[in-house]
């Protein structure tokens, strides 16, 4: 069934409550429980808050992670992990964060965790908004991992990749999430240096069989470390090839970006739904119902409202609670003066 109109979603991650950011640094103190304990206390605040806010597709908060894709390299096996990045000082900036060795095959036999995200989610979320489960694409998923003879490139790693997140995917769709998505913000970072027709067929092959199955979207961003970004930050290098991305929906980041690009989306429309990122994640300025209300007419002016979908520009694990609580507020608020006049 084709979502309605002007639906209000988020990318995937939420802010830690303070309380989970301190437990985190001290779980050698809990015993399991104590942790499960918390993780569904942690996920039922994410929601809460996405729920109170009246989003129409709400998520996890990607809570149990340690951010949004770094805890997914404790379920690979083959890799030996570094604690420690070269630069711990300074400025924050994505060199900052570590890079693994790889140590032998890379395989993940258990998974990469999604499907109990789901299950939490499912148990804990009440009856009414769509449930959504976010997972790093294989290629944004190469890039914490060193290459060495077996691997000698990143493309080497991103093809061992491309099976595990397929299969982790396909778990999903069996434990019946109907929401994914797969997450690829290093591809709209470095597409400008990439052959784009390449990074559409590793995608395609990694959510081979998925479309038709759930609803599948990919999120497409400039980076958010810290409120950084790593990239150029336009979208021209990535089209025309990726108006052939197997996907039923595309999220861009327009907000940060004070629109720039913003006619791109009439012609995505023309392949594919689009979620259009109209809150600056990296802006502490909480805007208004009445900001969300022109920035949502400002889209129609180059895409159908049949077409469309709003969120955050990106996750909002590096904005701090209170205000990601009131940017979600005023997005649904500022959508629905639109949907309603």
């Amino acid at each position: 069934m084709q979502p309605k109109p002007l639906r209000t979603t988020v990318v995937g991650s939420y802010p830690f409550p303070g309380w989970l950011e301190f437990a985190s640094s001290h779980l050698d103190q809990f015993g399991v429980d104590d942790i499960n304990e918390m993780l569904d206390d942690a996920v039922s605040v994410a929601v809460l808050d996405q729920v109170t806010a009246g989003l129409d597709v709400v998520t996890d908060g990607e809570q149990t992670r340690l951010d949004f894709n770094l805890s997914f390299y404790g379920f690979l096996e083959g890799i030996e992990r570094d604690p420690q990045p070269h630069r711990r000082l300074g400025p924050p900036a994505h060199d900052q964060r570590s890079k693994h060795r790889i140590a032998g095959q890379i395989t993940a036999p258990r998974g990469l965790g999604c499907v109990a995200e789901y299950q939490r989610l499912l148990r804990l979320a009440p009856a009414g908004p769509a449930l959504k489960i976010s997972v790093p694409g294989p290629y944004t998923l190469s890039g914490r991992l060193e290459p060495n003879a077996d691997y000698p490139d990143r493309w080497a790693i991103t093809e061992a990749l491309v099976p595990i997140v397929n299969a982790e995917l396909q778990a999903l769709v069996a434990a019946g999430c109907a929401e994914i998505c797969v997450d690829e913000p290093s591809m709209s970072c470095y597409g400008y240096r990439e052959d784009p027709h390449r990074l559409v067929n590793i995608f395609n092959r990694a959510v081979a069989g998925i479309r038709g199955h759930c609803r599948l979207s990919t999120h497409l961003c400039f980076g958010n470390y810290k409120a950084r970004s790593v990239a150029p930050r336009s979208y021209a290098p990535l089209y025309p090839a990726f108006y052939q991305l197997d996907a039923d929906e595309v999220h861009v980041e327009m907000a940060n970006r004070e629109f720039a690009e913003i006619n791109l989306i009439g012609r995505i429309a023309e392949y594919h739904d689009v979620s259009v990122g109209i809150v600056d994640t990296k802006n502490y300025y909480i805007e208004t119902p009445d900001d969300i209300a022109a920035r949502v007419h400002h889209c129609l002016q180059f895409a159908p409202a049949e077409r469309l979908s709003f969120a955050p520009d990106c996750g909002l694990s590096q904005t701090a609670r209170w205000a990601a609580r009131r940017k979600l507020q005023s997005l649904v608020q500022g959508v629905q003066l639109v949907a309603l006049s």
